[in-house]
Parts: structure tokens; C-alpha cells; sequence
């Protein structure tokens, strides 16, 4: 399985973005978006299982953020809303290595490329 985000960019402070994660092939497994920015480690920002009937959110991104994914065309999204300039990073989409939505990155073992998201104050 590869996995290709894209979707980033420059936004202005309370703006929106949508980011995409496409897969080469569907795999049945939960999918997370994790995040890092300059000097920091990868922090997990949301999770989604396959189903997409279960959703987990770090407490930074709550009530602002969305993931969701469209099977049909083996893709995540995370809707990011009101975005604060602390949201700036580089975005990664992950597969995790079994059903469960793990919220480190030790649970994944697919990683996309990562898209930039930069949020002007």
C-alpha cells in the first residue's frame, strides 16, 4: 500500500483547508493524520477505522477538525476549520498496522509523504 496526501497550503488564520489521503489499494485498516512541525516530534491528530463508524481526535484539533473517509475511493479526509497559526506542520496520513485506532506512531506502519499546511496569524 502507498499512500499520497495533498491538500495543504497557506491559510490565513481562521481559515479552512481540506486535506486528502489516497491509497493504491484499500487494506481495511483504521487510518490516522499526524502531524509535525519545525524541531517538534510527530503528534497524532486524528484517527478513523475503516468503517469510519469510530473517530478519535487529539485534544488540540477537537470541534475544529474532521476526519472521514470515502471507501469507494480509498481516501481520508481531515477538514480542518479555524485554523490557528500553532496548526502549522507538516501533515502525514498513516495506516495503522491493525484495526485499532493508535494515537502514536508506533501503531503505524504506512506513511504518506506529507503536505505543508502553513496558517498565517
Amino acid at each position: 500500500v502507498q499512500l499520497q496526501a495533498s491538500g495543504g497550503g497557506l491559510v490565513q488564520a481562521g481559515g479552512s483547508l481540506r486535506l486528502s489521503c489516497a491509497a493504491s489499494t484499500r487494506s481495511f485498516r483504521s487510518n490516522a493524520w499526524f502531524r509535525q512541525a519545525p524541531g517538534k516530534e510527530r503528534d497524532f491528530v486524528a484517527a478513523i477505522t475503516w468503517s469510519g463508524g469510530s473517530t478519535n481526535y487529539a485534544d488540540s484539533v477537537k470541534g475544529r477538525f474532521t476526519i472521514s473517509r470515502d471507501n469507494a475511493k480509498n481516501t481520508v479526509y481531515l477538514q480542518m476549520n479555524n485554523l490557528k497559526p500553532e496548526d502549522t506542520a507538516v501533515y502525514y496520513c498513516a495506516e495503522s498496522k491493525s484495526l485499532s485506532m493508535a494515537t502514536t506512531v508506533y501503531g503505524y506502519d504506512i506513511w504518506g509523504q506529507g503536505t505543508q499546511v502553513t496558517v498565517s496569524s
